[in-house]
């Protein structure tokens, strides 16, 4: 059974005769939308506003939906259209009523025992004594009610015969609204999530703002003012006056956590940013997996994740070193990699594929909202998610190769200016002494001809060959193992022995 957030009554004309009327049924029952009532066209409760057609009839059904209340009437009547238009049954949302069943969210008040209350004619102390023992709760009665303050001392005193009068309330929650000013149970949890949100995107700004110049600063300072307005103006409708307090309070903390944290190295502006996103996007992926049905997680969800999820990881081990052994001209078979050095390359791929994520993360946000483009199986959705999904993709596969180009280029790099070559995910090249343990004329290879008198970059030993970065003529090396000696150099100014 797919969870919902809202109802909404719809008023659906079917046309088409019985047989057609049968199949509508059918439809709203396996989408779990109830039928409440139905009328031939002309009656019921729209009356003469729908045509009179003999093969027309008009249903009441209740739609059950996930989302937000705003835009839920539009979105039921979208998601019925699809669902006639699938069965070829021509089918009208003719009207479509969101169902506000929303409570209130009451004071709750404690029956109290009021027989020990001192009379008028004694002292202050004795009355304000007596004060601080009711809130501190020592003549509560063991009874909680849940009402506007008049009902809930009738709903106190009811049944209790001649303790009727000795009976009064004192309420859990100072400063309670009033019923014209409280908020509705939803629009207070939304207003929260709200706040959160604004004040995580003006808290990952904040960092940005003063380290960048430019155009890049402007746009971080538009964000900080948008973030900062939104968290001001969502805790305003909240909480009134007291709300800007709140909000500047909790700007405030955040600000200083994050400018902090990265002022003392902590962290950087970049992981800032990039754990605000990751929340949003994981917010996301949550509002887009909470629609889903349960014999979708149990049917095929499940095992897709968990095959895809093995499969990628194995194979995902070998894209980083696959990529920065072919800016050398060397195969994966050339770089020995222990299964440790794999796993942790595997993590770093996802790492970088975690931009794929914002796509779907994005599509939860816009079928929460209703939005016209999110509806399941409409043709725009399909044309909207293509270019996403091709500029996800293109800029995924940007990040994973200037991964390895990077690491590339530094050992190029160094290899040419002699310094220490960097570690890439356990392949280190090392200076190293090549000491041919036979003729070196007679050592057969691949690549430049073998300099015993100079050292090389190293990558290790792999297939029977060591093999080596020749960086005067940016090519690689490789030579049988047996017939050489490997000897760590100290650098690459050491004069190595011809052997």
């Amino acid at each position: 059974m797919q969870r919902y957030d809202q109802r909404v009554r719809a008023f659906v004309e079917v046309r088409g005769g019985a047989a057609d009327w049968e199949l509508a049924g059918e439809r709203f029952a396996a989408h779990g939308w109830p039928v409440r009532d139905s009328a031939p066209a002309g009656e019921g409760p729209l009356g003469d506003a729908v045509e009179a057609r003999p093969d027309s009839r008009v249903y009441e059904i209740e739609v059950r939906l996930p989302g937000i209340a705003k835009g839920a009437d539009l979105g039921a009547a979208r998601r019925v259209a699809k669902a006639l238009r699938a069965a070829r049954v021509e089918g009208y949302v003719r009207r479509a009523d969101v169902l506000h069943r929303d409570r209130e969210r009451l004071p709750y008040w404690r029956a109290v025992d009021t027989s020990a209350r001192p009379r008028p004619a004694t002292s202050s102390f004795s009355r304000r004594l007596y004060s601080a023992r009711i809130v501190r709760g020592r003549m509560d009665r063991g009874t909680v009610v849940h009402a506007e303050a008049q009902q809930a001392l009738r709903l106190a005193r009811a049944g209790q015969g001649a303790q009727t009068s000795l009976t009064a309330v004192r309420g859990l929650q100072s400063g309670s609204r009033g019923p014209e000013g409280r908020l509705s149970v939803e629009r207070e949890e939304r207003s929260l999530g709200v706040i959160l949100l604004w004040t995580l995107i003006t808290a990952s700004a904040l960092p940005s703002v003063l380290p960048e110049s430019g155009f890049a600063r402007g746009v971080w300072l538009s964000v900080l003012v948008a973030g900062i307005a939104g968290t001001f103006r969502a805790a305003t409708l909240l909480l009134s006056w007291r709300g800007a307090l709140v909000a500047g309070l909790s700007t405030g903390i955040s600000g200083l956590a994050s400018v902090g944290s990265v002022s003392m190295g902590l962290v950087s502006g970049t992981q800032v940013v990039l754990t605000a996103m990751a929340v949003l996007t994981g917010t996301g992926l949550w509002l887009l997996v909470r629609q889903w049905r349960s014999g979708e997680w149990l049917t095929w969800v499940v095992p897709l994740v968990v095959t895809l999820s093995l499969s990628a990881l194995v194979a995902a081990g070998w894209v980083l070193p696959m990529l920065y052994a072919a800016g050398f001209g060397l195969t994966p078979a050339d770089i020995d990699l222990s299964p440790m050095w794999k796993a942790i390359a595997a993590v770093k791929v996802i790492l970088l594929l975690s931009p794929l994520l914002v796509l779907p993360a994005w599509w939860g946000v816009a079928r929460h909202r209703h939005h016209f483009y999110a509806v399941p199986g409409n043709a725009i959705s399909f044309l909207a998610r293509l270019p996403m999904a091709i500029l996800t993709v293109g800029g995924t596969a940007i990040l994973v190769l200037a991964t390895a180009g990077d690491a590339i280029t530094r050992t190029t790099e160094a290899a040419e200016q002699g310094t220490d070559p960097p570690p890439f995910f356990g392949v280190q090249p090392d200076w190293t002494c090549v000491e041919p343990v036979v003729p070196a004329a007679g050592i057969p290879g691949e690549g430049p001809p073998l300099d015993p008198a100079r050292p090389y970059p190293s990558f290790g030993v792999a297939g029977g060959n060591a093999v080596l970065w020749d960086a005067e003529a940016e090519e690689p090396v490789k030579v049988p193992a047996s017939k050489v000696r490997l000897v760590p150099a100290e650098g690459a100014d050491q004069v190595c022995r011809a052997g």
